[in-house]
């Protein structure tokens, strides 16, 4: 076997390095929900704890927390609302926000915005899903339409777009 492929590659180190912190994070998680349900802390409902991993623009990963599981240093706080998975798509126009709301019904979902963040509250008898989401563009609120189906939330809200820029840009004269 020749040199080059036994050498490990970055991207294998990286992700072993990755996989070796999931597992350790886990271990924690585990031992202490253990702790505080047999403690009898109150706590009540199941324990949703998950990572995505995406790849950014500049090329680095970003990992992202999800579920009902917060750190708050090195002890986990378990809240009764869910982080939902959340995808925030930018396009020319328009912002896109696609939320996973599984089991809760349209009427009980309350959808906001304030100042640049989209506020997503959804609770039912079983399940309750909070998320602040920072918007990647300034918006108008007023344009904002939801829709809801097979528990996917799908948000769509219009750019603010300054009026020369519609007009075909700003002029620059030329001295």
């Amino acid at each position: 076997m020749s040199y080059w492929r036994r050498r490990r590659s970055f991207f294998d180190e990286f992700i072993e390095d990755v996989m070796r912190g999931f597992e350790e994070l886990f271990t924690m998680l585990e031992r202490e929900a253990f702790e505080i349900f047999s403690r009898g802390s109150g706590a009540r409902g199941p324990v949703v704890y998950g990572v995505r991993i995406t790849i950014g623009p500049d090329g680095k990963p970003i990992i992202e927390e999800f579920g009902n599981v917060k750190r708050k240093g090195i002890r986990p706080i378990i809240s009764e609302e869910r982080e939902p998975l959340v995808d925030v798509f930018e396009e020319k126009d328009k912002v896109i926000v696609v939320a996973e709301l599984p089991g809760v019904d349209k009427d009980k979902i309350d959808v906001r915005i304030k100042d640049s963040k989209l506020i997503i509250r959804a609770s039912d008898k079983d399940r309750k899903y909070y998320k602040e989401i920072d918007l990647p563009a300034e918006v108008k609120p007023d344009t904002a339409r939801a829709k809801y189906k097979n528990g996917v939330l799908e948000i769509i809200i219009d750019k603010r777009v300054e009026e020369k820029e519609k007009e075909g840009g700003i002029r620059v004269e030329v001295e």
